[in-house]
């Protein structure tokens, strides 16, 4: 039976790709479980120093699967249990990062692109507004500067990304920029790692202590509503949404 996260690992290093090409590794019931159950593992392997989150194909993700979409509460775990992980999760793109998927990066400790990454929040312009993923993404942005991206859904760079919070580094070669990354996280103690990735992740952490209910709530609310219908119909059918002027 195949599997929607593969699973390769070197000198410690465990690295997730997601691996459902087929919907350009949408954020399905499915694959939220396969990568939890694979972070699982990790967690409870000693031999684990660091993981890494990357894709195959050219799409990172490309959000929320609307014909087999998670329930909201099993993402708003999935991303906790990256930011909870005792292990640094490090996100390596090469392709497009829409939507839920910005969830994913915000979520990972570090994260890195290539040139030819490319992020939008497009949750407005399918009815609906990036709720269970602001979780992690407000904690760990620049409110001015995010606020431009969530109200518009305009597609934006590595280089904005950075500037934004969302990366940590952009390169036109990212394994070139991961490479000193991974080398640190090598070199450092799993203890040591474990409790600075405490320090940092606190403020974050209160965030889903604080609001994930009611974000929940709001994203179940506005996935049934009507403009939510519309922009998804829309968006299948390659349309633009009735409200579009």
């Amino acid at each position: 039976m195949s599997t929607p996260i593969g699973r390769t690992r070197t000198r410690g290093v465990e690295t997730l790709s997601l691996d459902a090409t087929g919907t350009r590794n949408a954020l399905s019931a499915s694959l939220v479980r396969a990568l939890a159950s694979a972070l699982a593992d990790c967690a409870g392997d000693a031999d684990v120093r660091a993981v890494v989150l990357t894709h195959s194909g050219n799409t990172f993700s490309a959000g929320a699967d609307l014909r087999d979409p998670p329930e909201p509460d099993a993402l708003v775990g999935l991303l906790r249990q990256i930011v909870e992980l005792p292990r640094p999760v490090v996100a390596r793109v090469t392709g497009h990062v829409r939507a839920g998927g910005l969830g994913l990066l915000a979520a990972c400790d570090l994260a890195a692109a290539s040139a030819t990454a490319t992020f939008a929040f497009t949750e407005v312009r399918i009815g609906v507004a990036p709720a269970v993923i602001s979780l992690p993404v407000i904690p760990r942005t620049d409110p001015r500067a995010l606020a431009r991206y969530y109200l518009t859904g305009e597609r934006f760079d590595p280089a904005e990304a950075v500037r934004l919070g969302l990366l940590t580094a952009a390169d036109e070669d990212v394994d070139a920029a991961l490479a000193p990354i991974l080398d640190g996280l090598r070199r450092s103690s799993p203890e040591a790692l474990a409790e600075t990735k405490r320090l940092l992740t606190a403020r974050v952490l209160e965030t889903f202590d604080r609001d994930a209910a009611e974000l929940t709530a709001l994203s179940a609310r506005l996935f049934a509503s009507g403009p939510a219908r519309e922009g998804m119909t829309a968006f299948l059918q390659k349309r633009d949404a009735a409200w579009v002027v």
